[in-house]
């Protein structure tokens, strides 16, 4: 069976939803805008080639030749990224292609591109050096979703996650029939936001009954938001300024008092009572909206983060270990503290860059539209997203069960979406007869050692974290990642593709990448260049 590994809308193109997110999980997103102002080289065969070998693509046929993008033609990338193609409204999610999981990153306050050797089209057919390296049936696709993100085309007419899924399935199948990509073996990967959209669309297309376009095989979604906003930010807030109180650096006083509002907000009592292995049987209480007076009394996560500005005035709500300066980034401004240097172009609006990936020309391409993708037929723009998250209204239950491969997790130094708010989402979830993680899911989460050839494309081996499994359901925790997990630990975003698509038993299978030759545990002569 060949399989099909689709991106759906990574990080900041998910964030196209500031505007139009639900009103449950809106405020997780609402933040930063509100508040914010070794090169080494092996003697052996290299595990990942320096260019992409070209090869003929099974893609390329009489109705696809026109979407054929030139792998040696993409402006500023001066290397060969293989060929691919662009078809249709919203055929990627260009901010983790280029940041996350791509064949060539562009990170923030770099240079230039460079190759990316963690990009996951090593484990599908764009990319094959080695016998053992990418399976030539599997393929990768990033979609740029909903209607209004990016270069997609149309006017946005959706209000809930519903339909959502609906119109996703609906491109999907024109766009398979196009590639020809029917009889495959489908994964959806995303993060952010993509905790509404990944259950939503997985549903859709289990709902399809139809294996020709919709045989879905397993899910992996990063850093989400599942459901209520209050449960995974203000109850969590006050534990995780705790464990990293070295890094936020509060003073006591400050300190003292977000632990009192804590326990008169209930969050102090709820985090324990809740955050429990096994949990306590039955749905969980929900909290009361701390957005729902305006004194916002219980709204600690704004109280934090506004504390946490002060202190450092480049905090970085993704990735709290960041200070000044902002690095600038050529996908442009998203938050109101995002530095773009008088003169910079947003690279995905060059007019040569929009020809050589045929985008439609003169798009006013945004990391985050300022559209109301939920805004329906009449574009209401006092409407939101109207679907509960997944985790609260057995969408993500179903798709659990369904697949017996869902891989849910988070970098423990993302601050907008704390660990342990999408652990306990979790707790409140009953999956294959019973509910929540009956033990924490503490195992030591291994990713392999590896040379290194490429110095400003770098990931870290050993033990990076922790992960548990249960009935179907992976939940792993990273260390040193921040919201955008792929870009802060790429090898570990690796390992984990890898786990999705079967090629290794577990998050702690301690061996080498499986597109690796040779045996890099550590022992082996590792040459400076």
């Amino acid at each position: 069976m060949r399989s099909f590994l689709v991106s759906v809308g990574f990080t900041l193109s998910l964030c196209a939803g500031v505007l139009s997110e639900s009103k449950a999980a809106i405020n997780a997103f609402k933040r930063v805008e509100a508040l914010e102002s070794g090169l080494v080289e092996r003697e052996v065969d290299l595990p990942y080639t320096r260019r992409l070998h070209k090869r003929a693509s099974p893609y390329l046929t009489e109705a696809t030749q026109n979407f054929v993008v030139n792998g040696t033609a993409i402006p500023d990338v001066d290397f060969d990224v293989g060929e691919s193609f662009n078809g249709g409204p919203g055929c990627s999610s260009l901010s983790g292609l280029l940041y996350e999981n791509g064949p060539f990153t562009w990170q923030p306050g770099t240079y230039r591109p460079t190759a990316n050797p963690y990009t996951w089209v090593n484990l599908t057919n764009m990319r094959r050096r080695h016998p053992n390296e990418s399976d030539p049936n599997i393929s990768q696709l990033w979609v740029e979703q909903p209607v209004g993100v990016g270069y997609t085309q149309g006017v946005p007419n959706i209000t809930n996650e519903v339909e959502l899924g609906q119109e996703f399935a609906g491109f999907y199948k024109q766009f398979a029939t196009t590639f020809g990509l029917e009889n495959r073996k489908v994964y959806l990967t995303g993060e952010s936001y993509a905790g509404f959209y990944v259950p939503y669309i997985a549903d859709a297309f289990i709902n399809q009954n139809d294996d020709v376009y919709y045989n879905l095989a397993g899910v992996a979604i990063n850093d989400p938001i599942l459901g209520d906003g209050t449960l995974q930010q203000e109850v969590t807030v006050v534990p995780y300024v705790d464990y990293w109180s070295n890094v936020f650096n509060l003073n006591a006083s400050f300190t003292s008092a977000i632990h009192a509002k804590a326990d008169q907000c209930n969050y102090t009592t709820y985090f324990n009572t809740y955050l429990t292995f096994p949990p306590p049987p039955a749905p969980f209480p929900v909290l009361p909206d701390p957005f729902a007076t305006d004194a916002y009394t219980c709204d600690l996560f704004d109280d934090v983060y506004s504390a946490a500005l002060a202190i450092n005035p480049c905090f970085n709500i993704y990735h709290i270990l960041d200070t000044c300066p902002h690095l600038w980034s050529q996908l442009g401004i998203v938050n109101s503290g995002d530095y773009f240097p008088p003169g910079a172009s947003v690279y995905f609006n060059r007019s040569d860059v929009q020809a050589a990936i045929n985008a439609p020309p003169n798009t006013n391409w945004m990391q985050c539209t300022n559209k109301n993708v939920f805004g329906g037929a009449t574009n209401n723009q006092s409407l939101s997203d109207q679907s509960l998250g997944p985790a609260q209204d057995g969408v993500l239950q179903h798709v659990i069960e369904a697949t017996n491969n869902t891989i849910i997790g988070v970098g423990n130094l993302d601050f907008l979406l704390p660990p342990n708010g999408t652990l306990m989402a979790l707790q409140n979830v009953t999956w294959n007869g019973v509910q929540g993680f009956q033990s924490y899911p503490g195992n030591e989460f291994y990713t392999p050692y590896h040379p290194e050839y490429n110095g400003g494309s770098l990931a870290g081996a050993g033990y990076v974290g922790t992960w548990g499994a249960e009935r179907g359901l992976t939940f792993y925790q990273v260390q040193l990642a921040g919201h955008e997990l792929p870009q802060y630990t790429a090898g570990a975003a690796y390992r984990i593709i890898e786990l999705l698509l079967g090629r290794i038993s577990s998050l702690g299978e301690a061996g080498d990448f499986t597109t690796q030759t040779g045996n890099f545990t550590g022992s082996s002569t590792i040459y400076r260049v």
